[in-house]
């Protein structure tokens, strides 16, 4: 019989929670530019791996994220079409309109605690401040503001590896949006990203967030973007799992046509 060492204990507990799986379960409610909606999302994650389904009203997407392939893949299940996003191109394209360097964000402990999910989850103010130029070089200058609280759990199933895929995918320069829609809202994309950004730096999940998003500066631009108001977003952790998930949902399937974007 194999006799282990207490090392040895801690090392395969440290190994086999380092490749743990993780599903979360989350639902989204927002308000903003004069709409407003809930949607629902089911998160799997897989290393650096990730696939994403939303669904909000009768639309739905789904998102495969490959951040060590560099890749987006965002599929059209009705055409069985997927577009392909080259994130290493794209990120590229977007530093041109964001400087990483003005970029600065604070995740700050308030004091405060509360139970969510039945996991004690510790409150922090964030701030985070997105110069960025709307028309990209020599366009209008616009600073977005994203403002929050969020509860997080460090010590709850699965936020290790929840914090390990944003942290990769962090120093790579990702941003989670749509390219479509980060082209036209580049401050707002990257000001998303820097928030996954900083959950990743304290090392837990966020299992309850609430953010406010707006835009400030001078110009006519931002003048406008500020009379249209921010946006607000309330999002809900409803269930994490940790059961090991098929290689297959990170995979475009086989019958899909591949269109390659930029």
């Amino acid at each position: 019989m194999k006799r282990w060492t207490l090392p040895a204990v801690l090392a395969l507990a440290v190994s086999a929670s380092a490749t743990a799986d993780v599903t979360i379960k989350a639902t989204a409610t927002g308000k903003g530019l004069g709409m407003s909606g809930e949607t629902s999302n089911v998160t799997y994650i897989k290393g650096l791996k990730m696939r994403s389904e939303a669904a909000s009203g009768k639309a739905s997407n789904v998102t495969i994220f490959d951040v060590d392939a560099q890749k987006m893949y965002i599929l059209n299940e009705k055409k069985k079409e997927v577009d392909v996003w080259d994130m290493g191109a794209f990120t590229q394209e977007m530093s041109q309109a964001v400087s990483v360097e003005g970029v600065r964000a604070s995740m700050t402990p308030n004091g405060q605690t509360k139970t969510v999910l039945g996991h004690a989850a510790d409150g922090y103010t964030v701030e985070i401040v997105v110069p960025t130029v709307i028309g990209g070089p020599g366009g209008m200058p616009v600073t977005m503001l994203l403002t929050g609280v969020s509860w997080i759990a460090k010590g709850a199933p699965g936020a290790a590896d929840y914090a390990a895929f944003y942290q990769g995918a962090a120093e790579k320069g990702w941003i989670f949006s749509d390219p479509r829609a980060a082209k036209g809202a580049p401050g707002q994309a990257k000001a998303m990203a820097q928030m996954y950004a900083e959950f990743a730096k304290i090392g837990g999940m966020p299992l309850e967030s609430q953010m406010d998003i707006k835009a400030d500066g001078e110009g006519p631009i931002a003048a406008m973007m500020a009379k249209m108001g921010g946006v607000s977003t309330t999002t809900v952790i409803d269930s994490v799992d940790t059961a090991p998930l098929d290689d297959a949902l990170f995979q475009v399937p086989a019958d899909y046509t591949l269109k390659a974007r930029q």
